[in-house]
């Protein structure tokens, strides 16, 4: 059967099923004139990756709707009952994206309909409150109903297993193989609400784990009391752009002492449509230009933004010119390392064996102030998952104790509470260690610059590329079979000393699609499809012995590759 063929079958297949319902049979019969949009809608399956499903909302079974979600639950659902324990549960959160209580309401049903246990969060939370809470309530699995900083037509469902991290590939793909073996909607245990409640099959919570949660998160600081003498000579702006961090961020500064801080009033409360902003995602400066204009009145010390779930932080710092400088997710993981690792080393509890946990396309500067602490490094594949199943083994073994956890994109985590990035500790840890140096006349760009003298220049860039629909999908394949068949030997006259394909399963790592070339100067650039988005990322990393001279290589080195990678489009 072709292409065309399976697309119209499953169309019809959608339009004829009794289990779904009048609205969303009428919403795909107003795109029967529209083969384009069919196709893209039917053409596969909503790819449940290690982290869930994450889509564009809408009919279809390349959409995220409630038959989409019911089905991925009723897969988890069997996979968790092959365990074959007497009783089963699952905590299940969602943020403040359309259509996301409902997802997660949907969840429960599908859960409860299969005998397990939803707990259920009252209101929209942060994602590393629902890996806590997996931990705290000695549940089985977690599901997290969000699209992180996704435009605002997606919205996502990410599942964690019973040690608060997400799922990972092999987990997954016993997962992945549940799913399909739902054929039909029919196949859905659904349980009522009212029903599931009578059961105790749904229960619901809130702010007696938010408690327990706000504690673990604090006990994580190290100079509590310091804040609190600074706290009234310390100002922080703070946007939740929209999301879910709002009142646990407050709560955590609040607890170790900050009291001046002002939250961006125009966009403290959630809203789907993230209206104030191109997108919600604190690695961009625009996201920020609200924040920044609040600053400026205020006399800012610091700003820090939250995504949407709240798993990922961005700072904003005055530079030397008392400008606001927006610091990468690089920059602000190697400050809260050395901060981090720096007052545990003098108030003389720095253990031995302490671990820093970063992934493969982080750069190599917090690697290389955590070694000059004592602490060991290791390097995991992109996503937080790896490095919370680090922390799992670590855990089991003692062999280690891991310190701090970080990647790129904006996500850290520190203390064990959670196996997820935690965009509130973060929030926290940067506060308190910009309130630390200022009591030394310090700004933390000015802290920055004295890492660079003392380690340095280390600069990184992320180009990405948006391929959308099956086009894009192709273009992407294309352009990682291209460098994967024709790898570089040299550029702009140095030479490529390592390919390392991370298909192949590398250093014990799982396989993914990831290709990652080094030069002789030990710059680098990574290719990787994303996961959760339709874009392909190009990571780039350099180190100079001046901020000049790292700028320079790492200039050259982008227009190198983005002119091949360009030539796909």
């Amino acid at each position: 059967m072709n292409l065309q063929s399976r697309v119209q079958e499953q169309y019809q297949l959608w339009l004829q099923d009794p289990a779904i319902d009048e609205a969303t049979k009428q919403e795909l019969q107003g795109i029967a004139d529209q083969p384009k949009e069919v196709e893209d809608r039917f053409y596969r399956d909503l790819e449940f990756g290690t982290g869930g499903l994450r889509g564009v909302i809408g009919a279809g079974t390349n959409r995220i709707n409630a038959y989409t979600v019911a089905r991925a639950t009723q897969g988890l659902a069997q996979y968790l009952l092959r365990s074959g324990k007497p009783s089963l549960s699952a905590v299940i959160a969602y943020d403040s994206r359309n259509q996301s209580p409902e997802f997660a309401l949907e969840t429960a049903k599908v859960l409860a309909g299969n005998g397990i246990k939803a707990y259920v969060f009252e209101s929209l939370r942060p994602t590393p409150e629902l890996s806590f809470a997996v931990r705290y309530l000695k549940a089985d699995a977690g599901i997290v109903v969000t699209a992180s900083h996704n435009p605002p037509e997606y919205n996502g469902y990410k599942v964690y297993g019973g040690d608060g991290g997400q799922l990972v590939p092999d987990q997954a793909e016993q997962v992945i193989a549940e799913i399909q073996n739902v054929q039909s909607f029919s196949d859905v245990k659904r349980s009522l609400r009212a029903d599931a409640e009578a059961k105790g099959l749904l229960q619901w919570i809130g702010k007696e784990i938010d408690a327990e949660y706000i504690e673990a998160v604090t006990a994580v600081s190290r100079n509590r009391e310091l804040v609190r003498r600074m706290s009234d000579d310390f100002r922080i702006i703070f946007t939740p752009l929209h999301g879910a961090g709002n009142l646990s961020v407050r709560a955590a500064l609040d607890a170790i002492g900050f009291s001046q801080v002002d939250v961006v009033a125009e966009q403290e409360l959630p809203d789907a449509k993230f209206s104030t902003v191109k997108s919600p995602n604190p690695e961009e400066r625009e996201a920020f230009a609200l924040a920044i204009a609040l600053a400026k009145q205020t006399d800012a010390d610091i700003i820090i933004g939250t995504d949407p779930d709240c798993d990922r932080m961005g700072a904003v710092v005055k530079d030397a010119n008392g400008e606001y400088f927006v610091l990468t997710g690089n920059q602000s993981g190697a400050i809260m390392v050395d901060y981090l690792l720096g007052s545990m080393k003098e108030q003389g509890e720095l253990p031995d064996n302490g671990v820093v946990v970063k992934t493969i396309v982080t750069s190599e500067m917090g690697a290389v102030i955590a070694e000059h602490y004592g602490a060991s490094v290791i390097n995991t594949l992109t996503g937080f998952k790896y490095i919370g199943e680090k922390m799992t083994q670590f855990e089991q073994t003692g062999e280690l104790q891991f310190l701090f956890g970080y990647e790129e994109s904006y996500g850290y985590l520190a203390g064990g509470y959670a196996r997820d990035k935690d965009a509130v500790i973060a929030s926290m840890l940067i506060c308190e260690a910009a309130a630390y140096y200022k009591s030394q006349g310090k700004t933390l760009y000015d802290v920055l610059q004295e890492l660079y003298e003392r380690h340095g220049y280390f600069l990184e860039k992320l180009e990405s590329r948006t391929l959308k629909g099956k086009d894009g999908v192709e273009k992407i394949q294309g352009i990682m079979q291209d460098w994967r068949n024709h790898p570089p030997v040299e550029l702009n006259g140095l030479r490529v000393t390592k390919v390392e394909d991370f298909s192949q399963g590398l250093y014990g790592l799982p396989t993914e699609n990831v290709l990652k070339y080094t030069l002789e100067d030990d710059s680098w650039f990574c290719l990787r499809p994303s996961g959760t988005e339709p874009k392909i990322k190009v990571y780039f990393a350099v180190r100079g012995g001046s901020a000049q001279e790292a700028s320079n290589a790492i200039g050259l080195l982008v227009e190198k590759v983005m002119s091949r990678v360009d030539q796909h489009q």
